[in-house]
């Protein structure tokens, strides 16, 4: 089985580009983010003509998660228990979808941005990493053996080796300690970052803004992951950051990123 993340910045801007991709890559799941649009704006039709099933969530031009997957989409679930609420809004965002997909319950996530070290947001972004990694931790406790993919945009870069240049980021968001500790936090929980050992930096990212040349100058940043429980880790064979899909005309300032599970 093959699975991937991606942050599309808009899936009816670049629903082609993306459908292309899968075939290229054999994808079987591919989970998204920040598809910035409704439920009935996302453009099903193109991968269910493709043999693919849909889940998507999404209330506005802003945030919006989805999985798409050929191997089965079962049990979908809008939100993980406990996810925090942003701010006086009593609905929780479109940040987080699960699915079952192929025996693995694959979770598309949109962790908060978190803005600046002093916005409310930053805070919200801490709140709500705590609440995945206790309701996370929990799936284990309940099920060690249990498949588990948390993947997405985690808007963390856990190491110095993650961001171009530290001294830029000095005091932004995205690497101050308590979102590295945060980030850890999952991972000792029992979720490995299953890609790093097969794609090590320093150098190797998953984002580059689309200011001041950063891609074509390879500064970029590796926001972009795939933690998996024990019993997903132990099936990864392969990993991927298609660094190739962030150029040309009309990319996504990120790129994809996949692993091969074998059987």
């Amino acid at each position: 089985m093959r699975l991937a993340t991606w942050n599309v910045n808009s899936i009816r801007s670049r629903v082609d580009r993306v459908a292309a991709w899968l075939q290229r890559r054999d994808i079987d799941v591919l989970a998204l983010q920040e598809t910035k649009c409704r439920d009935d704006q996302f453009p099903e039709e193109r991968f269910t003509e493709l043999g693919y099933q849909v889940a998507h969530v999404g209330y506005s031009q802003w945030n919006g998660v989805a999985i798409v997957s050929r191997v089965g989409l079962d049990d979908v679930e809008i939100g993980f228990p406990g996810q925090p609420c942003w701010g006086e809004d009593p609905d929780t965002e479109a940040r987080a979808l699960g699915a079952t997909c192929g025996g693995v319950r694959v979770w598309s996530l949109y962790v908060p941005n978190g803005r600046t070290l002093t916005d409310p947001h930053y805070q919200y972004k801490l709140q709500w990493l705590a609440a995945l990694k206790e309701t996370a931790a929990g799936w284990l406790a309940a099920d060690p053996d249990a498949p588990v993919a948390l993947v997405g945009d985690w808007n963390i870069a856990p190491e110095n080796d993650d961001v171009w240049d530290m001294a830029v980021f000095a005091h932004s968001t995205h690497v101050s300690p308590p979102e590295r500790a945060a980030f850890r936090a999952i991972v000792d929980a029992g979720y490995a970052d299953v890609v790093r050992p097969l794609a090590p930096g320093p150098g190797v990212y998953t984002y580059w803004d689309y200011t001041q040349l950063r891609f074509p100058r390879r500064e970029g940043m590796r926001i972009d992951f795939v933690l998996g429980s024990p019993a997903l880790a132990g099936r990864v064979t392969g990993a991927l950051i298609d660094r190739e899909e962030r150029k040309g005309k009309g990319a996504s300032d990120h790129a994809p990123v996949a692993v091969q599970l074998a059987d």
